[in-house]
Formats: structure tokens, C-alpha cells, sequence
């Protein structure tokens, strides 16, 4: 397992971390060795040895008698370095990139427990053991996808509202999601945590919080998103291929350095805004469910129920009238729900 720290810690860089960082900000652009150990006062064998340590990694470094070193621009590894240089300058987040992690939401629960500030961020290129919602499993493939997890400290947020933070993220991730479309499609929200595009699920979110004992609120949320950003070798599992697909078609220069930094820099920019109506309206206008029918399972029950899904309220509620004869309206804060086929 290879981890990869964010170039923003207060830690002095590696020279490998450093070259990284220069090769990112400049991908494509050559670099002589002289150039590059004058600006990160290192010797000529610790440039070498660098290299050497990043291809390992995977990263394709070429290199030209005449011209130097440079990171190939066709290149797409997600690294705290390539995240960086798309963030907004005052994020401040404690990123760290992983390979691979059992999962990202469980190493960062085991973080927050041992005090982790809110901004605490974990990235993987796989997860061997993802979760999903209600107990099962996230497919978190090598090199296809992209996982994510963050740490909040939203001590104000009564538990009930918690929702809020899952439909923060399903509305930034769209808005991530586009930025690396080169067609004008419109991903979609199947709610409450599922993300759609060409009609199938792209994305998956689950927020997992701990609750103060002292007050009631929320002590520390832990949101975890899972993209998946191209089709993992062999297709997806027979379980999840009527369902699954993935956003890009093919490989395309940085995009998920790109993905990562947008839905950071949105989600963000929405959870310390926190203007509800906002964000509200957007999840409400990318909503996948509504006007349609759908069969309700409340938390906590099996029981499914037909509905129709009149309205997302301002808190991104599912509002539905049941198909029962009895015409009753609901208002769903927890629950799944999947579309009724025409």
C-alpha cells in the first residue's frame, strides 16, 4: 500500500514528493536535471533516484537526452499533488492518496476517533473492502475507479439533518462529473445517494456519522463517495452490470485528479455556505425519481411499498403518495426507493 501525502502538509516534501508536485503544475513540460535540482536543491543521483521511485509507482516519467524529464500529459493517477493544483486556495484539507485501503470510510472513523481535524481527507485507487448502504458491498476495482472519503465535524448538525451532507455531495458530484463530460450530458440523482448517467449508476455515496452523547449532535460525519470513472477490466460483475456504468468511455488525460478536486472544491464550498435552498433546488432539478413511480423500502423494514414521488422538499425529502387506495402522503427522510419499470 502506497500512500501518497498531500503536498500542503506542514511536513518537509520528499524529494520524490516534490518532483511530483513540479511535474504536476507543469505536466508535459520538459524539465532539465539541472533545472530540476536547482529548484528543489537536491543532487543529480537524488533527481535519479526519484524518477526511478516514481515509475515504480506508475507514473510515466519520460525522459530525453536532450531535453530532461517530464510527466507524460496523457497520464490519469490520482495523487495528492495532481488533486492539488485544481483545489481552491483556501480549502485547507489533510489529504492522503492511497493505492489501495480495505476502505476509505473505515480508516478515516478510525482517524476521527483518535481526534483528526474536519477537512481530513482519504483518497483510494481501490478499496478491497468498499461499503455501500444497508450492509453491502462497493465494487472499488484498481485503476478504474476513484474513492473517497472526508471527515466533518458539523457539531451544530442534529442527527436528523444529517441527510443533508449526503445530498450536499450527490449535487457536487455532478457538477464533478461534468466537468470532464466533453457532451452536453446531465448526470442524474436517483435519491437519496445514488448518481446516474446514460442510465446507470455511476456513483455511490454513504455518509456514516457518530453521535455526541452530551448534547445530541452529530460529533464527527463521515462522508465516503465512490466514482466509477471507466469500465474496470472484464466488465462489472454479472451481480451489478444491469446497473453499473461508468462515467468516461475510455482514459482521458487527468480526470480524476480533476473529479476529485471539483467535488471537493463543491462540496465544500456548499457545507460551509450551508444556504439549504440553494443546493436544494439543484438536487431537486437533477432529480432522477421525480413525477414517477417507485417502490418504497422504509429503513428498517422489507415491507415495499408502490409510490408515486410528488415533490423533494428544501431538506431533499422524498415526498410520495402510496398507491394503496388510501392516497396517503409520506414524507421520506430515510429509506430506498428504485423506479418502477414502465
Amino acid at each position: 500500500m502506497n500512500a501518497k501525502k498531500s503536498g500542503k502538509s506542514n511536513a518537509k516534501l520528499s524529494t520524490k514528493e516534490a518532483m511530483l508536485s513540479l511535474f504536476e503544475q507543469n505536466k508535459g513540460e520538459w524539465f532539465s536535471g539541472e533545472e530540476i535540482a536547482a529548484r528543489l536543491d537536491v543532487s543529480r543521483t537524488a533527481i535519479w533516484k526519484a524518477v526511478d521511485s516514481l515509475r515504480a509507482e506508475g507514473y510515466p516519467i519520460d525522459s530525453q537526452k536532450s531535453r530532461g524529464y517530464r510527466l507524460s500529459p496523457d497520464t490519469d493517477i490520482v495523487s495528492s499533488q495532481g488533486v492539488e493544483k485544481y483545489l481552491t486556495e483556501d480549502l485547507s484539507l489533510n489529504m492522503t492518496v492511497f493505492d489501495e485501503v480495505v476502505s476509505t470510510n473505515t480508516l478515516l472513523k478510525e482517524r476521527a476517533s483518535d481526534g483528526a481535524k474536519e477537512g481530513t481527507v482519504i483518497i483510494a485507487n481501490s478499496q478491497t473492502g468498499g461499503k455501500g448502504r444497508l450492509g453491502r458491498s462497493f465494487f472499488s476495482p484498481l485503476d478504474t475507479g476513484l474513492y473517497i472519503s472526508v471527515l466533518l465535524r458539523p457539531t451544530d448538525m442534529a442527527p436528523q439533518r444529517a441527510l443533508r451532507i449526503t445530498t450536499m455531495a450527490a449535487v457536487a458530484a455532478c457538477d464533478a462529473i461534468e466537468t470532464v463530460l466533453t457532451e452536453q450530458e446531465k448526470p442524474q440523482i436517483k435519491w437519496v445517494n445514488d448518481i446516474f448517467l446514460r442510465e446507470r449508476k455511476v456513483v455511490g455515496i454513504l455518509t456514516e456519522a457518530s453521535m455526541s452523547m452530551e448534547n445530541g449532535n452529530l460529533e464527527y460525519a463521515v462522508l465516503g463517495i465512490g466514482f466509477n470513472v471507466y469500465p474496470p477490466e472484464g466488465g462489472f460483475p454479472e451481480e451489478i452490470r444491469n446497473i453499473a456504468g461508468a462515467i468516461l468511455p475510455e482514459r482521458v488525460p487527468d480526470a480524476k485528479n480533476k473529479i476529485a478536486a471539483v467535488f471537493l472544491n463543491r462540496f465544500f464550498e456548499l457545507y460551509r455556505s450551508r444556504e439549504e435552498k440553494a443546493y436544494a433546488a439543484e438536487y431537486k432539478k437533477r432529480s432522477l425519481v421525480l413525477g414517477k413511480k417507485v417502490d418504497v423500502i422504509p429503513t428498517g423494514s422489507g415491507e415495499k411499498r408502490i409510490a408515486k414521488v410528488l415533490d423533494i422538499t428544501d431538506e431533499c425529502n422524498l415526498l410520495v403518495e402510496y398507491l394503496d387506495g388510501k392516497k396517503e402522503e409520506a414524507v421520506l427522510s430515510s429509506g430506498e426507493v428504485s423506479i418502477r419499470p414502465k
